[in-house]
């Protein structure tokens, strides 16, 4: 089996400006973000790219360069499996871009209880 899989995600804390640049623009149009979302309902097992074209509708050439780029951004992994590609979300990175977008919650004012418990829940998901 030849996996094709991107290291694994840096601690929220870690994710520089650069690299959320980068993993931001990589869902950065609708069909990407179509294509993400897709690949996250279908969980851990995900989908090959002609599931993946199935559901979407999006041409198979168009598909592989969204594919692309979201893997590039580190987005997606990809593992080859024979003549298929399974394509999952990549979770770790996914969950520290938010967590980046999250770490200064409401730093400079009063918060609300919902940024409180979104700050306290980064608190402990922190190493």
């Amino acid at each position: 089996m030849n996996v094709m899989r991107h290291a694994h995600a840096p601690s929220p804390a870690a994710v520089a400006l650069e690299e959320a640049a980068q993993g931001f623009a990589a869902c950065g149009s609708e069909p990407r973000l179509t294509v993400l979302r897709l690949l996250v309902r279908a969980g851990e097992d995900g989908l090959t790219v002609g599931e993946i074209q199935e559901r979407t509708a999006i041409p198979a050439s168009t598909l592989a360069h969204h594919l692309g780029s979201l893997a590039a951004g580190g987005l997606v992994e990809q593992e080859r499996r024979g003549r298929s590609v399974i394509n999952r979300a990549a979770y770790g990175r996914l969950e520290a871009l938010a967590a980046f977008l999250l770490e200064a919650c409401c730093a400079d004012a009063r918060p609300s209880p919902q940024a409180r418990a979104a700050r306290e829940a980064l608190t402990r998901q922190a190493p």
